[in-house]
């Protein structure tokens, strides 16, 4: 089973490759930066968690990847609202971000009860 860490950074590689297929229209190319930006990042923020010095360090750093997951699925969401690619492209990656929030949520969750 894959690893929070693990998944971040494997959606991130996807964010990138979807990224890289968006027309180069000048709406796409703002909302293209806006995700790639907010998509890549979780991962970071993932990798920094689990190096963290303290349980304090560690939630901040998941919470930041929550914010950055949730920021991704509005930048989605808003590519499919304006018609620039239908729901069914963007459905995986969709899901994969409700996941990984799940995920980091329950890590969160789990940390705070130890404190």
């Amino acid at each position: 089973m894959n690893t929070l860490r693990d998944r971040t950074k494997i959606f991130a590689k996807e964010i990138i490759r979807f990224c890289i297929s968006l027309p180069p229209t000048d709406e796409a190319r703002v909302i293209k930066r806006q995700l790639l930006r907010s998509g890549t990042s979780p991962g970071a923020h993932c990798r920094e968690a689990f190096r963290s010095r303290s349980n304090a360090e560690m939630i901040s750093k998941l919470e930041t990847a929550l914010q950055e997951l949730d920021e991704s699925v509005y930048w989605m969401e808003l590519l499919i609202d304006v018609e620039v690619v239908s729901v069914k492209r963007l459905q995986p990656l969709m899901q994969e971000a409700d996941e990984l929030i799940a995920m980091a949520v329950a890590s969160v969750r789990t940390i705070k009860r130890r404190r």
